[in-house]
């Protein structure tokens, strides 16, 4: 037996150490021709000196961004009308699928309700918490303090969290924080809080909002800011305060600001994975879109089923992509 666990561990580091050779080469020779195109830049006049720094500057990010996202993105809009082993061409059948088939319009409808509440909520209270610290003293340090989620990961989130939905049976040591603080507002019976379902859901969102609020906040705080002061000062002259100085006047000159970090933080709401893989793997009726994409590619081993769903969640991101770019398009175009 160790004799035979002694190969395998041999073969795993051969492998790895194969691998790691064959990463290093390629390194090698992208920084080499790297190398060689900079060195001919550097030497080059006349004609040739705007063309080959055109191509310094520019080569190096375009082969980048055609080997890592465009060819994937071609080549997973390919697959999507194929099989799960990529033999028969299927058509539109998989995301025929992806429309009708009961689990994955389910997670359709969770992706759907997250889009809908989770970036609402951490923006709305995000501009809240930045009007109300900006008024206060040593506002850096609530800032740091609200801002920090936003630097843990959302797996490392997700097992914060999971220590506070924890559940225990009635009459035993409760060590999930929100089944005790019921308890002792009375509520004798709490429920498994990950296994209530639709309940779970919205549990779950607590987590994003937690982590996204700092980001919308710091963002949010530095556009009321940017406001100038004559501005202000006029406001108030003309007697405005409290809500009609923020309805009337804060608002409306941060108001693409809080476009973009609404749309900023649907993006990463759209793209969710982290906390759901790591809370329930999608069981329960949490199931959502970038969870269902992973299991139907590496856990069911369909990469059509796979590969459909990865251009519906691309196909949702566009469009907000897209209003961002318009958006500081237009800003710039103002200033």
């Amino acid at each position: 037996m160790a004799a035979q666990t002694q190969v395998i561990l041999a073969s795993t580091a051969s492998d790895a150490f194969s691998k790691l050779g064959q990463t290093g080469e390629a390194l090698l020779v992208f920084f080499g021709v790297g190398l060689i195109i900079f060195v001919a830049a550097g030497r080059a006049t006349g004609r040739l000196h705007r063309p080959l720094t055109i191509v310094v500057l520019l080569g190096p990010a375009l082969i980048l961004l055609a080997v890592g996202l465009v060819i994937p993105a071609i080549r997973t809009i390919y697959l999507s009308f194929y099989s799960d082993d990529s033999t028969v061409f299927l058509g539109g059948k998989n995301y025929g699928w992806a429309f009708t088939n009961g689990s994955a319009q389910q997670a359709l409808l969770n992706t759907l309700l997250w889009i809908l509440i989770a970036p609402v909520v951490a923006t709305a209270l995000g501009l809240l918490l930045a009007v109300l610290v900006d008024r206060i003293k040593f506002q850096a340090v609530y800032k740091s303090l609200i801002f920090m989620p936003m630097a843990i990961s959302f797996v490392g989130a997700s097992i914060i969290w999971k220590f506070v939905y924890d559940y225990r049976a009635p009459g035993q040591p409760q060590t999930g924080l929100l089944s005790q603080v019921v308890i002792d507002l009375g509520w004798s019976n709490p429920p498994n809080w990950i296994l209530s379902h639709p309940l779970n859901n919205f549990l779950l969102m607590v987590i994003m909002i937690w982590s996204q609020t700092g980001f919308a906040m710091v963002v949010l705080s530095a556009a009321i800011k940017a406001i100038p002061d004559d501005i202000i000062d006029a406001a108030k002259v003309d007697g405005a305060r409290g809500l009609a100085m923020a309805f009337r006047i804060t608002f409306p000159m941060i108001r693409s600001t809080l476009i973009v970090v609404l749309t900023t933080v649907m993006i990463i709401t759209l793209k969710l994975f982290d906390i759901i893989r790591t809370m329930t793997g999608g069981n329960f009726g949490t199931e959502v879109l970038a969870n269902d994409m992973y299991s139907q590619t590496f856990v069911n081993f369909d990469t059509g089923k796979g590969s459909a769903l990865a251009v519906i969640l691309f196909a949702g991101v566009l469009p907000l992509v897209a209003y961002n770019i318009v958006l500081l398009r237009r800003e710039r175009q103002i200033r």
